[in-house]
């Protein structure tokens, strides 16, 4: 059995990008996406359509989401006691000293610049991966 990440991401292009970039850079793990901060909420409280939704072994989360902000989610998730311990890597191109102060302050395991070169893409890919459980 596969993990389960949960990618908060609003951009189509960059799902599909992490997408292949998680099979070419052979990271084996069930991607689940939420397109805003809402639905993720929803995900992770299996509420509304997701009522089924596993609960995630790692998320990624931009910051810069609609209708509500990855760093509300990321707070949501981390003053959750039933979600608190999941590891959240933060995936933006927000990355200011100050929010990624903030970011830290809530015990996120990574906080990762969106690359623009496809290696840079695999390489935060399989530092990502070694988050995840082995399922072997």
């Amino acid at each position: 059995m596969l993990p389960n990440v949960l990618l908060v991401e609003d951009n189509p292009a960059d799902v599909e990008l992490l997408h292949e970039a998680f099979r070419e850079c052979a990271v084996h793990a069930t991607l689940h996406v939420s397109p805003d901060g809402c639905d993720a909420v929803g995900f992770l409280h299996r509420q509304h359509r997701h009522l089924l939704a596993p609960r995630p072994d790692l998320i990624i989360l931009d910051l810069n989401l609609p209708k509500l902000d990855g760093q509300t989610v990321l707070q949501i998730v981390k003053h959750d006691p039933e979600l608190r311990a999941i590891p959240v890597v933060v995936l933006s191109t927000a990355a200011t000293p100050a929010i990624i102060a903030r970011c830290k302050a809530l015990s996120i395991a990574a906080y990762v610049t969106k690359p623009s070169r496809w290696e840079d893409v695999c390489d935060s890919v399989r530092d990502i991966g070694r988050l995840l459980p082995d399922r072997a």
